[in-house]
């Protein structure tokens, strides 16, 4: 087996790093990054978003209950306004699939690593059995 330094390791991982930044769907979720803070709409909103956020947590510290209230409708129907917004809706689409990416890379590569250090896991090996018949 080969030994590997820590460097080494860390190299190979900013390698994956680069491939992984070259996959269409992460591609275009930057694509659709840049589209979104271009978007003069969508940044209005977030920031009466912020604004807003800021407030309820003023009025939420000072018991001010009925204010927060209606600070905190405004903000849902903010938050509604800029869900229903189609480049943030196909901007959070594509987030939820890079997240799924970068999961399932996180796993295999634990799901590998402990595999090398303890063996296959109980599943792994009734996996292998099951082929194997």
């Amino acid at each position: 087996m080969a030994e590997y330094t820590r460097k080494q390791v860390i190299e190979e991982a900013q390698e994956l790093a680069k491939k992984l930044s070259k996959i269409e769907e992460i591609d275009r979720f930057r694509q659709l990054e840049v589209k979104i803070n271009e978007n003069k709409k969508v940044q209005a909103h977030i920031a009466k978003i912020k604004a807003l956020q800021k407030q309820a947590v003023n009025l939420q510290h000072y018991d001010k209950h009925g204010a927060l209230e209606q600070v905190e409708a405004e903000l849902d129907r903010y938050q509604r306004e800029l869900d229903e917004i189609p480049i943030v809706q196909e901007f959070k689409d594509s987030q939820v699939v890079v997240n799924d990416i970068l999961q399932r890379v996180t796993k295999t590569i634990a799901d590998e690593v402990t595999n090398e250090i303890v063996g296959p896991t109980d599943d792994a090996h009734a996996c292998e059995t099951r082929t194997n018949q």
